[in-house]
């Protein structure tokens, strides 16, 4: 039997959930899970810490979706994920890892094209084995369409910083990918 909500449009999903409905916030969790949990998945290591985020993000959209003032609901509720896995970055910085910078000082002669050659799950797989440094700058620069000003400023860094590190990130990346084509040969 289906329920009055399934036929909802997103605007009355949003309106109900403003009323604390859990119906309606079971459907909005429906509605945006699997776009929210990739987003988690992008800026973490393990499953379990995104989803640790994602809950906590959740929970943050319910607290205050009073605060939506129109406009993209999604894109709304993406900056939410986004901050909270800043947020979690900056809080266990101390426990990622340490990179060696000469290691993404290598430079490459191969193609670009061997991207093209790469199915996408291979390609997220290959940009999480970045360190987490890079990996954050790479997503909020490369995935999410923030500039480096707007990096600097939500990871509390100098601009400059965002700008080395996204090129760092690019080289490593690259050595990855040479990695996986040489050990597939």
């Amino acid at each position: 039997m289906s329920s009055l909500f399934d036929y909802m449009t997103e605007n009355e999903i949003i309106q109900e959930c403003l009323k604390n409905k859990a119906s309606a916030q079971e459907k909005l969790y429906a509605l945006y899970s699997r776009r929210m949990m990739a987003i988690c998945l992008r800026y973490t290591r393990s499953r379990f810490e995104a989803e640790d985020i994602f809950h906590e993000a959740f929970v943050k959209v319910f607290k205050s979706i009073h605060t939506w003032k129109g406009g993209s609901f999604e894109g709304w509720m993406r900056r939410i994920f986004v901050n909270t896995a800043i947020n979690h970055f900056h809080q266990n910085r101390k426990y990622f890892d340490h990179v060696d910078s000469s290691y993404a000082e290598v430079k490459l002669s191969s193609s670009d094209n061997v991207i093209s050659d790469m199915s996408n799950q291979e390609l997220l797989d290959t940009i999480n084995r970045l360190p987490e440094g890079y990996k954050m700058i790479f997503n909020l620069h490369v995935v999410e369409g923030y500039n480096h000003n707007e990096i600097a400023e939500m990871l509390n860094i100098a601009e400059g910083s965002s700008k080395s590190q996204l090129s760092k990130a690019k080289t490593y990346l690259k050595k990855l990918i040479e990695d996986r084509l040489i050990s597939a040969a």
